[in-house]
C-alpha cells in the first residue's frame, strides 16, 4: 500500500509548461516565464493565475496536460475561493483526485485480504484486525475515499440516500473527518509529513467537500464529453 503525497507540483510535464506558456506567455517573454517556473515560489504564484483555471475549464476537446497539473490548478482555485489557502492541502487533494481517476487506485488492497476492500463497512471491519501500519493506511484511504465520493458525486449520494436508505452526505463527512483526524495523529503521518494536512482536512472536511462539489458542478455542466474529470471511475462503492 502506498500513501498519497502532496507532490503534484513536482510532476508537471513539458506539455504542462507548454500550456502555461500558451495561456500566459508571449513570444518575447517566454524564456523569462520558463525561468520563473523553475523557482518554486515564482511557480506557485504563476499557478495561482486565474487565467489558467479558466483556460482549463473553457478549452474544448482533449486537453494536452497531465492529470497532476489539471487537478492542481482546479483544486487550488476552488479551495482558495472557500478560504483554504494552504498550497500543500491543495496539492494533496489534487494528487488524490489524480490517483483516484484511475479506478484501480481508488480501491483499497490490504494485507491479509483476498481482494480489494471496496465498501466502507469492509474497511472498518479490516481495522479491527489490522496491524499499526496497515491501520494508518486504511484510515488515510477512508478519509480520501470519503472526500472523493462526497466531493465529486454528491448528487449520487443524495439520490441513493433518498431511494435506498444508503448513508447520506453527513455520514461521509463524519467518516472522513474522524479518519483523517486519527490518521493525522499517527506516527506515520509525521514520517510522511502529512500530519498537518490530515488535521486540516479533518477540521475543514465539509468546506473542502463543498469546494469540490462546486468544481464538479462546473465541469459536469460544460456538457463536453471530452472534458476529463474522472473518466475511468465508477462511483458505486458506498
Amino acid at each position: 500500500m502506498n500513501v498519497i503525497q502532496p507532490n503534484c507540483r513536482v510532476q508537471f510535464t513539458a506539455e504542462d509548461i507548454a500550456f502555461i506558456m500558451a495561456v500566459l506567455g508571449k513570444k518575447d517573454d517566454a524564456p523569462s516565464l520558463v525561468a520563473l517556473l523553475t523557482d518554486p515560489e515564482s511557480r506557485d504564484l504563476i499557478l495561482d493565475n486565474d487565467a489558467l483555471f479558466h483556460a482549463l475549464l473553457e478549452q474544448r476537446g482533449c486537453l494536452r496536460v497531465s492529470g497532476h497539473f489539471y487537478f492542481y490548478v482546479l483544486v487550488r482555485h476552488v479551495l482558495r475561493q472557500s478560504g483554504l489557502d494552504d498550497r500543500s492541502v491543495a496539492d494533496y487533494v489534487a494528487e488524490m483526485l489524480t490517483e483516484f481517476s484511475r479506478a484501480e487506485r481508488s480501491r483499497l488492497v490490504a494485507p491479509g485480504h483476498a481482494g480489494p476492500l471496496d465498501y466502507f463497512f469492509e474497511m472498518l471491519a479490516a481495522l479491527q484486525t489490522a496491524d499499526d501500519r496497515t491501520a494508518f493506511y486504511i484510515r488515510a484511504h477512508i478519509g480520501n475515499h470519503s472526500l472523493f465520493l462526497s466531493g465529486v458525486f454528491p448528487d449520487r449520494i443524495r439520490h441513493r440516500a433518498e431511494r435506498r436508505a444508503c448513508p447520506d452526505l453527513k455520514y461521509y463527512e463524519e467518516l472522513g473527518r474522524i479518519n483523517f483526524h486519527v490518521a493525522g495523529s499517527h506516527r506515520l503521518a509525521q514520517r510522511y509529513d502529512l500530519a498537518a494536512i490530515f488535521e486540516t482536512l479533518s477540521a475543514r472536511f465539509a468546506s473542502t467537500r463543498l469546494a469540490l462539489n462546486d468544481l464538479a458542478e462546473r465541469l459536469f455542466s460544460l456538457g463536453d464529453p471530452d472534458v476529463p474529470l474522472l473518466p475511468f471511475f465508477k462511483p458505486d462503492a458506498p
